[in-house]
């Protein structure tokens, strides 16, 4: 939020000179080796040159014959860029996953830098990770982790089950980030230099995905450095540099244990906190991809063969909170009223069309999604029934507050308003700093409707918790919440997650305005950039650019 948007230029971009040269014919892809081929053609001797000509041609030819891909600078095809930058948004203000909340560092460091014990792929589900397999006890109670052979942290140092078994101690004696999420937690053990055994009091259904996440990442016990400016993991890339609210450069390690070795061997990631000015470092070519990019300023990207655009599927869930305690808001008829008011599909239109409808509190990409758009479509005259039912009509129209953090802007409050009103409810809307809106709705509770974009993976225990900012307090939806946490079937969790979350839409504890989708835009001849969940999981050791 702090970008500081006078940093400097990406190590790897594209050039005046870069352009000029690769565009200079001669017989081979190098343009470097064609420019030292031109002197010997000025000099009017056509017989050598024809000569090496050939000789080139042969040699290129054997090359592409045997596989030969050569080196990064003389791919088939254009140049491969051995620098990618990267645009994003939110920087975090320092590099320490232990203490600093917030997606940014998980964006930037976890696959990257730092791994876990498990890892996830672009569809949220758990793969392996440091751990090659586990075995989970027939009673949901003992996960026994066997990690990969050879594994080494970027100082050298051998990763062993100790590391695991005092990162974890560490995380839960520390309350570091994430040490909250395991629960159930009884002890962890290393059995041997490759063996873990974790031990759980209860059985926990979400504890997997949840090692996917910084609960489960493993930090070098002899290590000794500053997280806040430093990082030594056991990922694809070193930490080579960190400009706090600018950039961060990562380079590839060398001597890396795992498959995924990098196909680039510098990513540089920039921060750009001011939209028009991410677009016109896309448009330069100062960064060759953008995540994300406003959906209205990415139709000019759309409509040039220079570069591709896609909408990925993400978590975040643009919520419209309705205080279940609040003077009118706690009378199900008015909020059922408000739901029926309310045309998603206007919404979603006037920012571009990318986002989804959402009818409930659980995303697609999360356990227990079902769709439950159907539930309360757009019916305005329904609304009005509702509202006369509960006491309010033209000679007593319904007032209500809705209060939210400016950083989602305007535009969707005065949609809100301007919707509304036509059911008979007037908006009192108060776009707020942050820090008020965390003062006065998640702390103090006194709101009427409130607007966040809740980005969470996982995050339907939100709505089992009657302490939570929702005041919603519902004890079926908390016991079905506990026993899908508590079972040892994962399709028995998925199933009394999806009957919860149908209660909670039903009861219209809140509105879903929609599942948002991250637009990402790159330049053309850039591959291996993640689309889906990016802005929590970035994993950047396949992306490649050939520059044309």
């Amino acid at each position: 939020m702090n970008a500081d948007r006078h940093g400097t230029h990406a190590h790897g971009s594209v050039t005046a000179a870069d352009t000029e040269a690769a565009q200079e014919p001669g017989p081979s892809t190098d343009p470097e080796l064609n420019a030292r081929i031109r002197p010997m053609r000025s000099g009017g001797n056509t017989l050598p040159w024809k000569l090496l000509s050939l000789l080139l041609a042969l040699a290129l030819a054997l090359s592409l014959w045997t596989g030969h891909r050569g080196p990064i600078g003389q791919a088939e095809g254009g140049t491969v860029a051995d620098t990618v930058t990267v645009g994003l948004k939110l920087a975090p203000t320092n590099l320490d996953i232990r203490n600093q909340s917030g997606t940014a560092l998980d964006q930037l460091l976890i696959g990257n830098v730092y791994q876990g014990l498990v890892s996830r792929d672009s569809r949220n589900q758990v793969r392996p990770g440091l751990a090659r397999s586990w075995n989970v006890s027939e009673d949901g109670l003992v996960y026994t982790f066997h990690l990969h052979e050879g594994i080494r942290f970027s100082n050298g140092h051998a990763l062993r089950a100790q590391d695991v078994v005092d990162s974890i101690r560490g995380l839960m004696a520390g309350h570091y980030q994430g040490s909250e999420m395991l629960e159930g937690f009884q002890g962890v053990e290393a059995t041997d230099p490759l063996t873990v055994r974790l031990t759980l009091s209860r059985p926990y259904q979400d504890l997997l995905w949840q090692l996917s996440g910084r609960a489960g990442l493993v930090f070098d016990r002899r290590a000794h450095y500053d997280m806040k400016t430093q990082a030594v993991g056991s990922g694809p890339y070193l930490l080579e540099s960190f400009r706090p609210n600018d950039s961060v450069t990562l380079k590839a390690d060398p001597h890396y244990w795992g498959s995924d070795k990098p196909k680039t061997p510098t990513i540089v990631i920039r921060y750009l906190n001011d939209d028009n000015a991410a677009v016109n470092a896309l448009r330069s070519g100062d960064v060759q991809v953008l995540a994300p990019v406003t959906e209205n300023l990415a139709s000019p990207f759309r409509n040039s063969r220079d570069f591709q655009v896609k909408a990925g599927d993400d978590t975040d869930k643009y919520v419209l909170a309705m205080n279940g305690k609040g003077a009118a808001t706690s009378d199900p008829l008015v909020r059922q009223a408000i739901r029926h008011a309310i045309d998603h599909r206007q919404l979603i239109a006037s920012r571009g069309g990318s986002d989804r409808a959402l009818g409930g509190p659980i995303p697609s990409l999360d356990p227990g999604y079902q769709d439950l758009t159907g539930l309360y479509p757009h019916d305005p005259e329904q609304a009005r029934r509702l509202l006369a039912q509960a006491g309010y009509g033209p000679g007593h129209r319904l007032k209500l507050r809705l209060t939210y953090a400016n950083t989602y802007g305007s535009e969707l409050g005065d949609q809100l308003r301007s919707q509304l009103r036509q059911v008979g409810i007037d908006l009192d809307v108060r776009v707020v700093e942050f820090s008020v809106w965390l003062q006065d709705v998640h702390a103090n509770k006194d709101y009427d409707l409130s607007l966040v974009d809740h980005g969470e993976s996982h995050d339907f225990h939100q709505w089992a918790n009657p302490g939570y900012y929702y005041n919603y307090d519902n004890r079926q939806v908390q016991e079905l919440y506990r026993q899908a946490m508590a079972t040892t079937s994962a399709d028995d969790s998925d199933r009394l997650l999806a009957q919860a979350a149908r209660i909670v839409s039903n009861d219209a504890a809140a509105d879903w305005l929609f599942n948002y989708r991250v637009t990402t835009a790159w330049r053309t001849g850039l591959e291996g950039f993640p689309v889906d969940l990016n802005q929590s999981l970035m994993p950047l050791s396949d992306v490649t650019y050939r520059r044309g």
